[in-house]
């Protein structure tokens, strides 16, 4: 067994662990969610095991390593650093109740499905930051996705009738103890914006890389007609943002679209060559 399975299956088991304190209290009569110092520190533990998973296993001494689960790894724990940071800045703790279900599930995945494809021209420094920026523009827009789609739940939910205090589900009382949707709305755009700064970079760089190797500025095949169409969707999006005032399910909604492209740009493909074909 590899070591970066080893630290994946660590960091799917410490997501779990603190995924299960966060809910546990939510069977009984609680409505408050707070992450408290403790489980902080333990997060950031989590984060680091996770982190040593993925250098292990993509960073090979003579290449890199990538694949379908592999990039979906990378992408959630650029997200969970994202989270960390921004709840420094807000009480957003709630949303761990989502977030650490999804990260033990993304990380397990990753251990159990490690294979991959060798990367070509692997030793470019310019391949590397291409690369790099790639998977931080994947792990933001991962996070606004999670975030879309907490969102459009707690929309629903409090469109309901209203029910008698402690009467509610445990998946109610979870959704009532998010942050306001106003304070979520905020959070999402300010995700989709710096995400789309860094998509616009990925396409960017991955052009000058493309030139580099095989002398076409836009090579057309899947990965860039995928990553342009989420590119211009994210686009028109902080456009009818700022000139409309766009937001509620309109917003929800296309950054859904605009993730599943995205989605498809990579780790999709490669789940087809790798799982369901067995290609590498």
């Amino acid at each position: 067994m590899s070591a970066g399975i080893v630290f994946h299956l660590l960091a799917a088991l410490a997501y779990a662990v603190l995924a299960v304190t966060l809910w546990r209290p939510l069977s009984g009569s609680s409505e408050e969610v707070s992450a408290g110092h403790v489980r902080r520190v333990c997060l950031a533990g989590a984060i680091v095991l996770h982190g040593i998973g993925l250098k292990t296993s993509i960073m090979l001494p003579t290449s890199l390593h990538l694949g379908w689960a592999l990039a979906l790894s990378a992408a959630v724990w650029l997200g969970m650093l994202v989270f960390w940071v921004q709840s420094l800045l807000m009480r957003i703790d709630g949303l761990l109740l989502i977030l650490l279900p999804a990260c033990a599930v993304v990380t397990a995945m990753a251990a159990l499905f490690p294979g991959g494809h060798h990367v070509a021209h692997a030793a470019s420094d310019w391949l590397r930051i291409h690369l790099l920026i790639a998977f931080t523009a994947y792990g933001l827009i991962t996070v606004a996705a999670l975030q879309a789609m907490l969102m459009t739940a707690l929309d629903r939910h409090l469109h309901r009738p209203v029910e008698p205090a402690g009467t509610g589900s445990m998946l109610a009382r979870a959704l009532e103890s998010m942050p306001p949707l106003l304070v979520q709305e905020v959070l999402l755009f300010r995700l989709i914006g710096t995400g789309f700064i860094v998509l616009t970079l990925t396409v960017i760089t991955g052009a000058m890389v493309s030139l580099a190797f095989t002398n076409e500025l836009v090579p057309m095949d899947h990965k860039t007609v995928f990553t342009l169409l989420s590119w211009f969707i994210f686009g028109g999006l902080l456009i009818g943002r700022y000139t409309r005032g766009w937001r509620g399910r309109i917003a929800l909604r296309w950054t859904l679209v605009g993730f599943a492209f995205l989605l498809l740009a990579y780790t999709g493909s490669r789940f087809v060559l790798d799982v369901i074909l067995q290609r590498g």
